[in-house]
């Protein structure tokens, strides 16, 4: 082995990796990232729990061992020999789940309040290209460490049992909360090298702290509600269920409007109804009610002022999401948005649009399209 090693540090190709070493983070993090995005793609399916259990389960052991390898007892082992590797391990399965977890949440987060946890995981995705040189303390080490088992539990266990509600989200974060101290617990009584450098009831005030704080995110709805996600959603002059497919006329917007299907001026004459379609993400089996929350903006206090709560129950498995649509008569002009909610109000999405009434039928821009 230590042949191998000496051959390839001599070669050409590793001379040349050597002296550009220091631009290896940023490429594994971009490999790691595009690798993600083209091979994570439903939480419920067998590969993803696969990686996500077994990112999550070698980021455990390889903290362990990075926290006590300086002890006696892995003198002479071959873990002592690889140690200086630790914190790149470490700072790879950080990328790696956080990643995947910006993957699955841009699916989920709406352009809403739920957007500020979303940022949250985006800044911790690139912050992780800076924690190598911090990686050796220990409070920054397991407050990442409990964020992200905190995400991955809120993920996994709604996708293993087929069940979300308020309940399920607060057993998630107890079931981390447990894991994540009874690890600290574990490391701290068997390394007196980490005994020595920490205090645990600083350590443990950080962990508790940061639970307090995703609880409090979760109860001001600033959390999309995952594993559900909104793939479509707009506001339509027709919906028509024929063989089980749903043809959607609407108005398209223009081709650089990326983020939006439809017009946000909704072209309306006397008498027509105004549908909101929506397609909904859940994992194989998961049942939830999902409902529609018209809302229509009064100028006259400056206030959102809801006419409506449309429900339709989502039954998961479909790749391309639970389909759905509700509809309403005689809107008056204005600004209007449908929230798209669970039963507990979180926010899968919102479509916003403003009524135009017209005297003629309208026809720019307007297709169909089957879902």
């Amino acid at each position: 082995m230590k042949r191998t090693l000496v051959r390839y540090r001599n070669s050409a190709f590793g001379r040349y990796v050597i002296r550009n070493q220091k631009y290896a983070p940023i490429l594994f993090f971009m490999g790691g990232f595009i690798f993600d995005t083209l091979t994570l793609g439903r939480i419920d399916r067998v590969y993803d729990t696969v990686v996500l259990c077994s990112h999550m389960t070698l980021l455990s052991i390889t903290l362990y061992l990075y926290n006590t390898v300086n002890d006696d007892k892995w003198e002479g082992t071959f873990i002592r020999r690889y140690s200086e590797y630790f914190p790149l391990a470490i700072q790879f399965f950080f990328g790696a789940l956080s990643s995947a977890f910006v993957i699955y949440f841009f699916r989920s987060v709406s352009m809403s309040k739920t957007m500020i946890f979303f940022i949250l995981l985006v800044l911790l995705l690139f912050a992780n290209e800076f924690l190598k040189k911090k990686i050796s303390n220990k409070y920054l080490q397991f407050s990442v460490y409990f964020f992200i088992s905190f995400t991955f539990f809120a993920f996994m266990i709604p996708t293993l049992i087929r069940q979300m509600n308020t309940f399920i989200f607060i057993i998630s974060g107890l079931v981390s909360l447990g894991c994540t101290l009874a690890l600290i617990r574990f490391i701290y009584r068997s390394s007196p090298g980490t005994r020595a450098e920490i205090s645990l009831k600083k350590l443990m005030s950080i962990i508790f702290c940061i639970y307090i704080t995703i609880n409090v995110f979760y109860y001001f709805n600033l959390i999309p509600p995952v594993p559900l996600a909104l793939d479509t959603g707009l506001v339509a002059h027709d919906v028509r269920k024929i063989n089980n497919e749903y043809i959607v006329t609407y108005e398209k917007d223009q081709w650089y409007v990326f983020w939006r299907k439809h017009n946000i001026k909704f072209h309306r004459q006397a008498d027509q109804r105004v549908y909101v379609f929506t397609s909904v993400f859940a994992p194989t089996d998961l049942k939830k009610a999902i409902f529609h929350r018209w809302k229509r903006y009064n100028p006259e206090t400056g206030k959102w002022e809801v006419t409506d709560d449309l429900g339709f129950e989502v039954a998961g498995g479909r790749d391309r999401g639970f389909r759905g649509y509700t509809y309403k008569n005689n809107l008056e002009e204005g600004q209007w948005k449908v929230d798209v909610i669970t039963e507990e109000e979180l926010v899968l999405g919102v479509v916003d649009f403003v009524i135009k009434n017209t005297s003629e039928s309208y026809k720019k821009g307007m297709v169909k399209k089957t879902f």
